[in-house]
């Protein structure tokens, strides 16, 4: 299998409430919720990059189509990383998440590679890690 992921799909509670965090929050582009008119079919999808999406979808729905039990959301099951150009860009990004109502739940700090980095949670409790990695590049 050739490794490349084009969807990312969050589990949300509430998907208008998730919409409105990544997009009114984050600044996040969308063309709002989708498929409302199928059951278990509202999605919203958010263009990330060239060729990734992340799609936010109601857990129930997830959970429907998957044939997956309910469970309760486990935030440390991955995490989602975010690779920005300076430890003052990782910074403006995490106050940004935290005004838009993100749990803050590690303040950026310095790390032990020579980075710089914090994690918050969504209003899902989704983890993020807003990193600056003076290895890697910027995309």
């Amino acid at each position: 299998m050739h490794a490349y992921l084009s969807v990312l799909t969050l589990a949300v509670h509430d998907l208008q409430a998730a919409l409105e965090f990544y997009c009114q929050g984050l600044g996040f582009k969308s063309e709002e919720i989708i498929g409302q008119e199928f059951e278990n079919g509202a999605v919203a999808f958010i263009e990330l990059q060239s060729g990734l999406k992340l799609a936010l979808w109601p857990q129930q729905s997830l959970s429907q189509d998957s044939g997956l039990a309910l469970t309760p959301f486990c935030p440390t099951g991955f995490s989602l990383g975010h690779n920005v150009g300076s430890a003052t860009e990782v910074d403006a990004i995490m106050a940004l998440a935290k005004k838009a109502g993100a749990t803050i739940t590690k303040t950026a700090q310095a790390t032990f590679y020579g980075g710089y980095a914090g994690y918050f949670q969504d209003p899902d409790g989704h983890l993020w890690e807003i990193v600056w990695n003076p290895c890697w590049k910027q995309s």
